[in-house]
């Protein structure tokens, strides 16, 4: 590991970086160019004493998951996410499926959507990025271990991503989920994340259990739907779904139909976000 090079590396990446390049607030008048290393903790869901230390040469060799997402958090390339894994000492991902790597330009235009909740996910539920609508809308998966921030996972091993949904609406997301993955394992049989993802979830869940046995097939594509948010009520949005050019990435935005009373809560949820980030 090259923690002279690795740091330098690092604070170079967060210098050329606007606020506004990554969907933050300019705020209070700045004086150097670039993030603060607060926000790019933020972003890449760790410390910010453990990100300064790593920009001082005097932090812990990162695991592959901080490096995935400091090259996330820092809009790296492909090319550039892989000189921070040499960096670091560790072999950059070969396969471009799983790697969890999320194209700059998508987050680009990720960050752009202001207003409404907007994530990339992977074609196999993994949440690889949320914009700060979606983050007051699902919550911050950045925040969770890596191998909780799977949507399917979440939904039947633990009980508070369901109440994110009305009960009534329940049943018909199990199924979808269930329907969706088997769809992705089908096309790419050889895949074992996501093969040990169903394999954990038939051992440990009655339900999916039984809906993969009924051998439903269906992807997720764009329709109507329901979230129970604790703060502003129920909201109606419709998603669309666009796909990655390699199909194993897709990003998801919520709208509402204008002069509905969902608009006016998904503005509302707007002012709350904004106001739980400021607090944070």
């Amino acid at each position: 590991m090259d923690r002279a090079q690795l740091a330098d590396f690092l604070r170079r990446s967060r210098a050329r970086l606007a606020p506004s390049d990554v969907g933050l607030a300019a705020g209070a008048r700045r004086r150097t160019p670039g993030l603060r290393r607060e926000e790019v903790a933020q972003l890449a869901g760790m410390s910010t004493d453990y990100y300064t230390r790593l920009e001082q040469s005097r932090g812990p060799r990162p695991s592959r998951q901080i490096l995935g997402a400091l090259a996330r958090a820092l809009r790296l390339s492909e090319d550039e996410r892989d000189h921070l894994f040499h960096l670091a000492g560790e072999e950059p991902p070969r396969d471009a499926r799983g790697t969890g790597h999320v194209r700059p330009g998508l987050l680009l235009v990720l960050d752009r959507l202001e207003d409404t909740p907007a994530q990339v996910v992977s074609d196999a539920g993994d949440v690889l990025a949320r914009n700060a609508m979606a983050v007051a809308l699902a919550g911050d998966a950045a925040s969770r271990p890596p191998g909780e921030r799977n949507l399917v996972r979440r939904f039947f091993l633990d009980p508070a991503a369901r109440e994110l949904f009305p009960p009534a609406d329940r049943e018909e997301h199990a199924r979808r989920h269930v329907a969706h993955l088997r769809a992705v394992l089908a096309t790419r049989p050889d895949d074992a994340r996501a093969a040990a993802l169903v394999g954990e979830l038939r051992c440990r869940n009655a339900e999916f259990a039984s809906l993969w046995d009924e051998h439903e097939v269906a992807v997720r594509r764009a329709d109507v739907k329901r979230f129970q948010h604790p703060v502003v009520g129920l909201l109606e949005l419709e998603c669309e779904v666009l796909l990655s050019a390699e199909h194993d990435q897709r990003l998801i935005v919520y709208t509402a139909r204008p002069g509905s009373e969902s608009y006016e809560r998904l503005r509302l949820l707007r002012v709350v976000g904004l106001q739980d980030l400021a607090v944070r």
